[in-house]
C-alpha cells in the first residue's frame, strides 16, 4: 500500500551522529524535521570514538557538551613512537585558543545516546526501519518514496532533504553524485580491550615499527581502543580479530609494555578514501560519511562530519526561516568540500607515515618528526589540525575564532563573557560583532567609537563589547589593534573591520543576509 504524506520542512536520511546533530540544530530553531533510519539500531562495533575541542565547542551549540564530558574520558594529547622510543607529542592541553583544551575519547554509541536524549528533548523522534528507496531531485524539490517495515510505501515531498546514511549512502546514490578519491586502500583491525599498560592514559599512542602501525586510545577504567593495520581479508564478521592477534602485535609494535586482558568486541574493516564531488544538489545536501569517507588515522572522520552538520544547519534554518537568501547555501558545498579534501591529505599523510617499512624510510620519517618536535612546528601545526580548530573557509580569510555559543537566543547582549569566565560568547543563529580596542591601551576615542559602532548596526545585532581581558588565542587572532570582527554564528570570521568605519559592517551584514528565501 502507498501512503502520501503532505510535505514536511526537513527530511534527514540517517540517525548517526551526524543526522542527529543537523536535526537538533533545526529543531531548537523551530524548523519541522523529519529523522528517518534504515535500521542501523545499536552496534557494539562502535568504531568513532574521539571527539576533539573543536567540536566539543560547536556541540555546546546544542546543549550536550556537558553532557558528553560527563562520560567520556579525557586526554592531553597524542604521542607517536618508533620502535618503542618517543619521537613527538601534540598536546591539545597547550592550545591556547580552546575553552575545552582536551580530546575526549568516548564510545559513538555513547555519543549517539545523548544526542537521541536531547532529539527527545527538543520534540523530535528518529523512526527506525525506514529506509528511503528512491529519490527524485526535480526542478520544484525532491521527491522521495520511504519503505517501511511490513512493506508500507510512503511517498512525501519534504522542502529539504539532508543525506547523512553513510558510506553506501542512497540518497548520494539516487542523486548519481560521483564518489572518488586517492588511492588509500588499508584493512584495519580494531577492539576495545581491557589493557595492562605502563603507558600514560592521558595521551593516545600512534606506534609504528617495520611491521606497521598500531594506534592504543585510553577510553577510562582501563579500556583501550587499539587500532592495526592488517592484510585485506584477513579477518570479516565470521572471523573477527582474536584477543591472541591484538596481543602478538602489540608486543611487535607498540612502544612500552602491555597485556591485553579481554577484548569486549573486535572486528576489521577496509578504507578507500572517498569524496563526493557535490555535496549539494538543489535542495538536497549530503553529509557526514555520505559525503566524505577518509583514513582513521587521527581520528578526523566522525568529527568532519559533524562539522559539515553545523555548518549546513545554521544556514539552512536560517533560510528556511526566511533570515537569509538560498545563494547561502552554496558556501556549504565549497567550504565542506575543501576542507575534505584537506583532511583527506592529511590523514593519508599519517596513514602512509605508519607503513613505511624499510631503513632508509624508517629513518628519514623519524627524523623529520623529532625536528618538527623540537622546533615546536609540531605543536603548531599538527596539534591544531588534529583538534580541528585550525579548520578555516574561504582559504583561509574565515578562520574559526576561539569563543563559546550562547544557547539561547540574545544572550550575548546580556553578557559577553559565559558564567563570568573569560570567553566571550556568541550568538547561536545570528551574526555578531564584536568590538576590539587592542592589546594594549584603548584608545582614547574608544567609548564613542563603540557608540557609533552600535548605532550604526542594524536592530538586534548582537555586540560583544571586548574591553576586558580575552584568553590569548583570541587576542592573537584578533590582532593587536583596534577592529570591528563580524563573526558567523559558527564562530568563523567574516570580516575584520576598521571600528571608526561601522557603515561597512551594517553594509556586510546585509549582503549576508540579503534577500528573504523563497517559501
Amino acid at each position: 500500500m502507498t501512503e502520501h504524506r503532505p510535505q514536511s520542512s526537513v527530511l534527514v536520511v540517517g540517525a548517526g551522529p551526524v543526522g542527529l546533530v543537523v536535526a537538533c540544530e533545526l529543531l531548537q530553531r523551530g524548523v519541522e524535521v523529519r529523522v528517518v533510519d534504515a535500521g542501523r539500531g545499536h552496534s557494539a562495533h562502535s568504531r568513532a570514538n574521539v571527539v576533539w575541542p573543536r567540536n566539543l565547542e560547536l556541540l555546546d551549540r546544542i546543549g550536550v557538551t556537558d553532557d558528553l564530558l560527563g562520560i567520556g574520558h579525557r586526554l592531553a594529547g597524542t604521542a607517536w613512537y618508533s620502535g618503542g622510543r618517543r619521537l613527538a607529542t601534540a598536546w591539545m592541553s597547550k592550545l591556547a585558543d580552546s575553552p575545552y583544551p582536551f580530546a575526549l575519547t568516548i564510545s559513538q554509541n555513547d555519543t549517539e545516546r545523548v544526542l537521541r536524549r536531547r532529539l527527545e528533548t527538543l520534540g523530535g523522534t528518529v523512526e527506525e526501519g525506514v529506509r528511503l528507496s528512491s529519490l527524485d531531485n526535480a526542478a520544484g524539490g525532491p521527491s522521495v518514496k520511504l519503505e517501511h517495515e511490513g512493506g508500507r510505501v510512503e511517498e512525501l515531498e519534504p522542502g529539504w532533504l539532508v543525506g547523512a546514511d553513510g558510506a553506501h549512502s542512497t540518497v548520494r546514490k539516487e542523486l548519481g553524485i560521483a564518489y572518488d578519491g586517492p588511492p588509500v586502500d588499508v584493512s584495519f583491525a580494531i577492539t576495545d580491550a581491557r589493557l595492562t599498560t605502563s603507558l600514560s592514559e592521558d595521551l593516545s599512542h600512534y606506534c609504528y615499527a617495520p611491521s606497521g602501525a598500531i594506534v592504543l586510545g585510553p577510553m577510562g577504567d582501563g579500556v583501550h581502543r587499539i587500532a592495526l593495520n592488517v592484510p585485506h581479508d584477513a579477518y570479516d564478521e565470521h572471523n573477527p580479530p582474536p584477543r591472541e592477534m591484538f596481543q602478538q602485535v602489540v608486543d611487535d609494535r607498540a612502544a612500552g609494555r602491555s597485556r591485553v586482558e579481554e577484548l569486549l568486541w573486535s572486528g576489521s574493516f577496509r578504507v578507500r578514501v572517498r569524496i563526493a564531488s557535490a555535496f549539494r544538489s538543489g535542495r538536497c545536501f549530503l553529509a557526514g560519511d555520505a559525503a566524505h569517507v577518509i583514513s582513521p588515522a587521527g581520528g578526523q572522520g566522525m568529527n568532519t562530519g559533524m562539522q559539515d552538520a553545523f555548518n549546513l544547519a545554521w544556514k539552512l534554518s536560517g533560510v528556511i526561516r526566511g533570515e537569509f537568501g538560498e545563494g547561502i547555501l552554496d558556501s556549504y558545498d565549497t567550504e565542506r568540500r575543501a576542507v575534505s579534501h584537506d583532511v583527506a591529505r592529511s590523514t593519508e599523510l599519517l596513514t602512509k607515515a605508519g607503513l613505511v617499512n624499510t631503513p632508509a624510510k624508517v629513518a628519514l620519517r623519524d627524523a623529520a618528526f623529532m625536528a618538527a618536535d623540537r622546533t615546536g612546528l609540531f605543536q603548531r601545526k599538527v596539534a591544531p589540525q588534529l583538534g580541528q580548530t585550525a579548520v578555516a573557509y574561504g582559504g583561509g580569510s574565515h578562520p574559526r575564532l576561539p569563543l563559546r555559543v550562547s544557547g539561547t537566543r540574545g544572550a550575548p547582549d546580556a553578557s559577553p563573557y559565559l558564567g563570568g569566565g573569560s570567553w566571550p560568547v556568541i550568538d547561536r543563529d545570528r551574526h555578531s560583532v564584536l568590538l576590539w580596542p587592542g592589546t594594549r591601551t584603548p584608545p582614547a576615542d574608544w567609548r564613542r567609537t563603540r557608540e557609533r559602532a552600535r548605532r550604526a548596526l542594524p536592530e538586534g545585532t548582537p555586540v560583544l563589547d571586548l574591553t576586558r581581558a580575552v584568553p590569548q588565542g583570541l587576542a592573537r587572532a584578533l590582532g593587536p589593534g583596534p577592529a570591528l570582527a563580524v563573526v558567523r554564528p559558527d564562530g568563523h570570521l567574516l570580516a575584520r573591520l576598521d571600528p571608526g568605519r561601522p557603515q561597512e559592517a551594517a553594509h556586510l551584514l546585509a549582503r549576508a543576509a540579503h534577500t528573504r528565501s523563497r517559501p
